[in-house]
């Protein structure tokens, strides 16, 4: 996807270079529609410049500074010594991702005109800043990362499910433990009562692996995966909370605890 409207000053942009000239570099910016920007000699790199050829070469993929944007004249001036290596890199990976959010569009919407791709796009930038971030979001929070748009249900549901099946998404783990004990006539059964309530009873949000191991009596295993700290540490402490729960209904105890207790204990 590419934008139609005008780069920022200050703004890092990615361009493909398309004309060296004595003077300086005409460069084709990638991101934006019909779109061209001159790196001026003295832009170029830092010091004095014998041959623009001896820095720069045609076809070349380059990241550049906005300098400054003239609409009227249809001029953008850009700056290559500006840029350094960690901005580059940076710039250069966000350029790639949003690449593949834009082949996930096509996944998505197989048959849709630009106009609609358009809209749908704009709403996930719009909400998550990038299209990128938006099929992101969606593979880890689903559904609810779009409510915010005017997406209908089945733009949603094209996007979650294509965000799933092709966004790798960094998942986190954590765990904790749970004694549980039940002198009660319910016994065992309590036990495996809360244990179920410890696993969620199928409610676990779907971004979530939840499993509960036995460790030895009366100690149970929580192990969660989730995309991120602050949602594995609440969903740990959600199913502890569950079965102690359900082992009070029972007239049992339960107590949680984040490391292993020792026999010492």
């Amino acid at each position: 996807m590419k934008y139609s409207g005008w780069p920022d000053p200050g703004e890092l942009v990615v361009g493909k270079i398309d004309e060296i000239e004595d003077f300086g570099v005409f460069v084709d910016l990638e991101e934006y529609e019909d779109k061209r920007g001159l790196i001026h000699i003295s832009e170029v790199a830092s010091g004095w410049i014998k041959n623009v050829r001896d820095h720069v070469r045609e076809g070349q993929i380059v990241v550049c500074k906005v300098l400054d944007v003239d609409e009227e004249s249809q001029q953008i001036d850009l700056s290559l010594k500006d840029v350094n290596d960690h901005q580059r890199s940076e710039k250069i990976q966000q350029w790639k991702n949003e690449q593949k959010a834009d082949n996930w569009m096509g996944l998505a919407f197989e048959e849709i005109d630009d106009e609609a791709y358009t809209a749908i796009a704009n709403e996930l930038i719009g909400a998550h800043g990038s299209l990128y971030d938006g099929f992101k979001q969606a593979a880890i929070h689903g559904e609810e990362s779009l409510e915010d748009t005017d997406l209908d249900d089945g733009e949603i549901d094209a996007l979650v499910e294509t965000a799933r099946e092709n966004v790798s998404v960094p998942y986190v783990n954590v765990t904790g433990y749970v004694d549980l004990e039940n002198p009660s006539p319910s016994g065992v059964d309590g036990i495996r009562e809360a244990l179920e309530a410890a696993e969620g009873n199928g409610e676990v949000p779907e971004e979530v692996d939840l499993e509960v191991s036995y460790v030895g009596a009366p100690e149970y295993r929580i192990e969660v995966q989730a995309p991120n700290y602050k949602t594995a540490e609440a969903e740990l402490e959600e199913s502890a909370q569950r079965a102690i729960a359900a082992i009070e209904g029972h007239d049992g105890s339960g107590e949680y605890h984040r490391d292993r207790r020792t026999d010492d204990e």
